[in-house]
């Protein structure tokens, strides 16, 4: 089954209309060791305080320990998973999908395509979207031409998300100023400092909060669904992105909601060969302890597993899948549709191993990859996308 750009926009925009009652209260039986870790955005994220207020959730019903380990870009959340110091992982799409198809950070020569198996994911009320200072006179992302833009070294996604919000509004990193940060909190820092005019996050995170209530103020510039060619462009960027109407968040009421894009975040993720019995229990303790963190930190609540996208763009672990067929979630389409991601992965991971075997110059390694990647992705009939 080949998985084509399409059929990305398809899965992603599922998510939003993925709904499914979930009938009567289920007991926390969820069977896991009294110690976990996974690794998280940095503290104050949205990502940070849901992994947390989880954890609380978790200690109080099933009595155990949350550690969550802060990481501030993409290459430092995954190397512990990788590394096997945590079980899993609540990141992003650079550490998910992005980090599945070698691009970007992940095709680096320590790198490469990586294996990433999804549990659950949040498909909240938040957006996921470029704030702008809201004194700089900006109304739309078109107005952006010529301001000052945030760049998070060794964040391919959040790079790539703005990237995707600039080209809505017909513009490139080459129409913009470009400032260099070294963490996503530095680059809201720099916002709220007067060093940078925009920068990614959620819409909840606690970082825009602290723009919000700044001298400068913040604005999300409307990303309206009916502007088909804006969409068009920012999906030839980002696949996984889909038009949201973000009810919570900085400046955000559900009285006046804010049309912009998102994708589920955070993503809680593992490897393939992490404990199929551990991954089948800590997804099901998400879905029973739910009513028991729901509303505990903003845009928590996207974690119901009526909110669950199964058919999205990462393939779920054999685990988490033994648990949605046994709720009644995982019917033959999804199988298919995880199936084709699979074969996605093989795909990338044969032509990894066939580039190193080249040894191609440190001074090429980009280049020649990025080619390599897309050659054997399109033989497959399957879509690049970057």
């Amino acid at each position: 089954m080949g998985i084509t750009l399409h059929s990305f926009r398809r899965a992603a925009l599922a998510g939003a209309a993925f709904t499914v009652a979930f009938a009567g209260t289920v007991m926390a039986d969820a069977k896991l060791p009294s110690q976990l870790a996974w690794t998280a955005y940095g503290t104050g994220t949205a990502g940070y305080n849901q992994s947390v207020a989880i954890g609380g959730a978790l200690k109080t019903k099933l009595g155990v320990n949350l550690r969550v380990l802060p990481g501030k870009n993409d290459v430092s959340r995954t190397e512990p998973l990788r590394q096997k110091k945590v079980q899993f992982s609540a990141t992003g799409v650079g550490a998910s999908f992005m980090a599945q198809e070698g691009a970007f950070d992940f095709g680096s020569k320590r790198w490469g395509p990586q294996p990433i198996r999804t549990l659950m994911m949040n498909n909240g009320a938040i957006g996921l979207a470029v704030g702008v200072a809201n004194d700089i006179g900006v109304k739309e992302y078109k107005d952006l031409k010529g301001k000052r833009v945030a760049w998070v070294k060794g964040s391919p996604s959040l790079n790539v998300n703005t990237e995707a919000y600039l080209a809505f509004g017909g513009l490139t990193w080459d129409d913009v100023e470009k400032v260099e940060f070294g963490g996503f909190g530095a680059s809201w820092a720099g916002m709220v400092n007067g060093q940078v005019d925009a920068a990614f996050a959620s819409t909840s995170s606690g970082k825009v909060y602290e723009m919000e209530a700044s001298p400068r103020g913040l604005l999300w510039p409307p990303l309206p669904a009916s502007d088909k060619d804006g969409w068009a462009r920012m999906n030839k960027i980002a696949p996984f992105f889909q038009p949201t109407n973000a009810t919570v968040g900085a400046t955000i009421t559900k009285e006046k909601p804010v049309a912009t894009g998102a994708y589920p975040y955070p993503v809680l993720v593992t490897y393939p060969e992490q404990d199929e019995d551990l991954v089948y229990n800590m997804t099901k303790a998400m879905v029973e302890l739910f009513d028991d963190y729901a509303g505990k930190a903003p845009g928590i609540n996207g974690w119901a597993l009526d909110k669950q996208n199964l058919k999205w763009v990462v393939p779920y672990h054999a685990g988490a899948v033994k648990f949605y067929k046994e709720v009644g979630k995982w019917g033959d389409a999804e199988e298919a549709h995880n199936n084709g991601l699979l074969k996605r992965q093989d795909v990338l991971q044969k032509a990894w191993a066939d580039f190193l075997a080249k040894n191609v110059a440190e001074d090429a390694w980009a280049a020649e990859w990025r080619t390599a990647r897309h050659a054997a992705l399109n033989a497959a009939g399957l879509d690049a996308v970057f």
